[in-house]
């Protein structure tokens, strides 16, 4: 009979020790969302080489599914109960190949999850992908050092820094995913033409 009360008693801490636990966050997962519009393509020459893109070096509080946002001075934060769908970088990618594709101008395009040879790749370091405050106003804030690299021996060809803010009327998570989308798709829309055109000049057979 003892041993059976002690049985009891220490099925019922158990159960009262795992009630105290802290229980897992709800949050919400976004996708980066395109803009509302897009052009059918862009008028130009079909490019005869290939591409692919690569995931942008990033630090470790951009690479990561954290919303990330700078409410004041070097204060990096990101918001509560929210997260992206992938880690930045990686939404950039994926952003960056859809505008190829939307483009048309090259169509031999791959990314760095295949094992495909291309003749140039396109990387480069993800330097800003957060919402920034100054004072009460607030911006979405995209910036990019791209390179454009010979594959075969990995030669820098090209290089560029591409920065868009995106203003926000509206600071709520949902408003502020709006606005990531916005400014990626802006930013997408510079580098496809930098890479179409900086390409185009190194096009075969200049490209061994």
């Amino acid at each position: 009979m003892k041993l059976h009360f002690i049985a009891l008693l220490a099925g019922f801490m158990l159960i009262s020790s795992c009630s105290i636990l802290p229980k897992p966050e709800p949050f919400d997962i976004y996708r980066l969302p395109s803009a509302q519009s897009h052009a059918a393509g862009a008028h130009g020459a079909a490019q005869r080489w290939s591409l692919r893109l690569t995931k942008l070096q990033a630090s470790e509080a951009l690479n990561s599914p954290n919303i990330a946002v700078i409410p004041q001075g070097d204060v990096i934060s990101s918001y509560k109960g929210s997260r992206w769908s992938d880690p930045a970088p990686v939404l950039l990618r994926n952003r960056l190949l859809d505008g190829f594709q939307r483009d048309g101008r090259v169509s031999l395009l791959s990314t760095d999850d295949s094992i495909f040879q291309t003749d140039l790749e396109l990387g480069g370091v993800l330097q800003a992908f957060q919402t920034e405050y100054q004072g009460t106003s607030a911006s979405v804030v995209v910036r990019v050092d791209a390179l454009l690299v010979r594959s075969y021996d990995q030669h820098i060809l090209a290089s560029r820094r591409f920065e868009v803010r995106q203003p926000l009327s509206d600071v709520k998570v949902p408003a502020v995913v709006a606005g990531f989308g916005l400014a990626s798709d802006q930013l997408t829309a510079q580098v496809v033409n930098w890479a179409v055109e900086q390409g185009h000049k190194l096009a075969p057979p200049a490209i061994p």
